[in-house]
């Protein structure tokens, strides 16, 4: 049987690939390869919501060189800090052993966690993404702050396309 594998480095936007947004420290016999639905799912997510919330939040909050605040005349993108996304697609099987819901948005693609440095960084990212939402008038499916110890992410979720908001939720 021949094996199956994926591009990770296939573009999904400007600066994520399929490979950040397909890893998984679970080992299944499916390989965690996502459909073509679900790539595009993910493309969406990218290019909807996550560079924008790299962009503004480099552009807000990321100190250059000198220790004053960018502004878009300065703003670098070599030097920003990448947004890290610790689960974005989950197979049917990645999502059972990594405890998800049969419900989860992460099998449809439509669904990613964002690592976060701390609570302060957490609410930033949650911040701009609703602004994001308010300003482009997308809806959003989940908006949630998790913290496991003293770790923390922002998981965050749309509903596939043309597919309307369930709830949101924010968890403090």
């Amino acid at each position: 049987m021949q094996e199956v594998s994926i591009n990770n480095q296939m573009k999904l936007s400007p600066h994520f690939t399929l490979g950040e947004l397909t890893k998984t420290k679970h080992q299944t016999a499916d390989g965690n390869i996502p459909s073509h639905v679900v790539i595009e799912n993910l493309k969406r997510i990218c290019e909807n919501w996550l560079e924008d919330l790299r962009y503004s939040y480099n552009t807000l909050y990321v100190w250059n060189v000198e220790g004053g605040m960018r502004n878009e005349n300065t703003h670098d993108a070599d030097e920003d800090e990448p947004i890290i996304i610790n689960s974005g697609y989950r197979s049917p099987a990645v999502n059972k052993l990594a405890g998800g819901s049969n419900t989860s948005n992460h099998l449809t693609g439509c669904a990613v966690d964002i690592r976060c440095a701390g609570k302060e960084q957490m609410i930033r990212y949650a911040s701009i993404l609703l602004d994001i939402a308010d300003g482009t008038k997308q809806d959003y499916d989940e908006l949630l702050l998790e913290q496991h110890g003293s770790v923390c992410w922002l998981h965050f979720a749309v509903r596939p396309k043309d597919n309307r908001r369930r709830i949101e939720f924010l968890k403090v």
